[in-house]
This record gives structure tokens, C-alpha cells and sequence, in this order.
């Protein structure tokens, strides 16, 4: 007897979730930081990034006094910075790109509108916000154990 393998039909596989820009630009807002929007978006190896993420916040949760003002703890105004740019990016890509990059193979869907827009200010805003108050705080926690702050109050 032989074995004849089974025709191959669309039906087998179930069908994906169409991804959007606005649900990727939100996603990448809030949780850019831990990688959320490569989860989402179907991205290879997103776990790396969301495993270094949770060790630089776990050695800064737990291996310093002083949890906001500690190297580790400060080093996630990288990542987080990195969220804010990819929310802008994809939220203002060509649609057709968007679509062929992470909806192959589904119906093309148009997408641009005011959505997209919206969050990328809201973006652009809080992002410019939180990596200019990061980068203050490392520039007073860098000057603070150097010395160049002593005698100020702050």
C-alpha cells in the first residue's frame, strides 16, 4: 500500500488576523519598550528582545537602592526611545508597503486616515518627553557621581 500525501489546500491552514497600523503604532507605543509590537507584527526573534528587556529592568529593580536614578534602570530610555520611532514609522508607511510587509498574502486593506496620523503625534509628543526627561536624568546621575554637582541642590 502506498502513502499519497493529502492535496495541499488553503483550508488546511487557518486563515491570519489582518494587522493594522494604528493597533502596531499603539502597541509599539506603549510596550515598544519590551518588544510588544514585534510580537504583534509576527517579527523573528522577538523574544530576544523582550528577554533583554526584562533582565536590564530586573537588574535595575533589584540590584540597586536606588531605582530610578541606576545605570540599569536608565538604559531602558533606549529601548524605549526605539518604540517611539517605530510607532511613528510604521504608522506613517505607504500602505501598500505595510500590507506586503506584514499582511502577505491577505487582501489588501487602505489604511491611512486620521488613525495612523493621531497616534503618531501622540507619539511624537510623549516620546520626545520621555527620552528628553531620560536623558536628563542620565546626564544629572552621570555629573552627580563625577562630582561636578556637589554643593548644588537638587
Amino acid at each position: 500500500m502506498d502513502f499519497v500525501a493529502p492535496p495541499a489546500s488553503s483550508a488546511a491552514t487557518p486563515p491570519r488576523r489582518y494587522r493594522t497600523k494604528v493597533a502596531a503604532g499603539l502597541i509599539a507605543f506603549l510596550l515598544g519598550w519590551l518588544g510588544g509590537h514585534w510580537w504583534y507584527l509576527g517579527r523573528r526573534r522577538a523574544w530576544l528582545f523582550t528577554a533583554a528587556a526584562v533582565a536590564v529592568l530586573a537588574v535595575g529593580l533589584t540590584a540597586f537602592e536606588s531605582r530610578w536614578e541606576n545605570p540599569a534602570t536608565l538604559f531602558m530610555v533606549v529601548p524605549a526611545t526605539a518604540g517611539f520611532i517605530e510607532a511613528a514609522v510604521l504608522c506613517l508607511m505607504d500602505d501598500g508597503k505595510f500590507n506586503a510587509r506584514y499582511n502577505p498574502g491577505l487582501p489588501p486593506r487602505r489604511q491611512m486616515g486620521w488613525g495612523p496620523v493621531l497616534v503618531a503625534c501622540a507619539t511624537l509628543v510623549g516620546g520626545s518627553i520621555v527620552t528628553l526627561t531620560g536623558i536628563a536624568m542620565i546626564v544629572i546621575y552621570v555629573w552627580t557621581q563625577m562630582g561636578w554637582l556637589d554643593g548644588y541642590q537638587l
